[in-house]
């Protein structure tokens, strides 16, 4: 059994405020879990973040409240948060006096960051990095993902939605995957898909996972995928946290060729002979991305 956990990146509507929707799925074979498991465990450990939700996005913006700190690096890490908690709840008071987008906006970004902040902007990449390069080290591990560059995708001539298509082509390309892992072993491998939960994605990826069991993708039947995606809560599950950072870092090369942490988790893209089968960028036929060229 395969485990394939799925997260995104970026938004699919269209124009939205991403130039990419990356869907990517990284997965495992069940005997491999818990070390991989373990593995994440010890790096959040060492850099006291046990039991903290890997979100890479909000990991790696810069802090403004540490900035006007003094020496803030040099303060170990219960000042560190102190100094930024109470700075931060100085600024909410003054923006819930006038209310508004303001507010709500900064509520949002100290709640989704506040985990962090006790670690330098520095210490957060490094941080993230770390996971990044265990992940890479995982011979055992496949990441498969569908980059699409929204300003060439034309919903007149596609049967599905932005979205749709990501999922189909991670789902058949998971699906092909597994085929190819009996070698000549008469027991066959099976998979299951496991994804970040959210209501609207939920019924829709479930609906779009019937659909292909009972009539198979574009691409492939499905013999391998049994039942619909698991959702389950990110906070929760560090390998749904994995594909988030992979999610992250696809999307972040795309967009804007930042290569270090798209160099450490390409390296487990699905692979047959030279050409990188499990990663594709929907595209101008003219991009010469690393991506682009290692697909053809």
């Amino acid at each position: 059994m395969y485990l394939c956990y799925i997260d995104e990146s970026g938004t699919p509507g269209l124009p939205g405020n991403t130039s990419h929707f990356i869907l990517a799925g990284v997965s495992i074979p069940i005997w491999h879990w818990r070390t991989a498991d373990a593995e994440i465990s010890a790096v959040k450990t060492q850099f006291s973040l046990s039991s903290v939700e890997l979100h890479t996005a909000w990991l790696l913006r810069k802090y403004l409240e540490q900035a006007r700190i003094a020496n803030f690096e040099l303060l170990d890490h219960a000042e560190r948060r102190r100094q930024v908690v109470q700075l931060r709840h100085a600024h909410l008071l003054q923006l819930q006096k006038i209310g508004g987008k303001a507010y709500r906006q900064a509520k949002k970004n100290y709640e989704k960051t506040n985990e962090y902040v006790h670690l330098t902007l520095a210490e957060r990449t490094e941080f993230v990095r770390q996971v990044a390069k265990t992940v890479s080290a995982w011979g055992f591990a496949r990441i498969f993902a569908e980059c699409i560059d929204k300003l060439h995708f034309n919903p007149d001539r596609s049967a599905r939605s932005v979205d749709e298509q990501a999922f189909e082509q991670v789902i058949s390309r998971f699906e092909t995957y597994l085929q190819k892992t009996d070698g000549n072993n008469a027991q066959r491998n099976y998979g299951l898909v496991v994804h970040d939960n959210n209501e609207t994605v939920a019924r829709k990826h479930t609906r779009l996972m019937r659909q292909f069991q009972a009539h198979g993708t574009q691409w492939t039947p499905l013999e391998r995928t049994i039942e619909t995606p698991l959702f389950v809560d990110s906070s929760l599950t560090s390998m749904v946290q994995v594909a988030d950072l992979c999610a992250y870092a696809l999307r972040r090369y795309v967009e804007n060729n930042e290569t270090e942490l798209f160099e450490l988790i390409y390296a487990r893209a699905d692979r047959k002979n030279e050409a990188v089968v499990g990663v594709r960028h929907f595209t101008k036929p003219s991009c010469t991305c690393e991506i682009c060229r290692r697909h053809r």
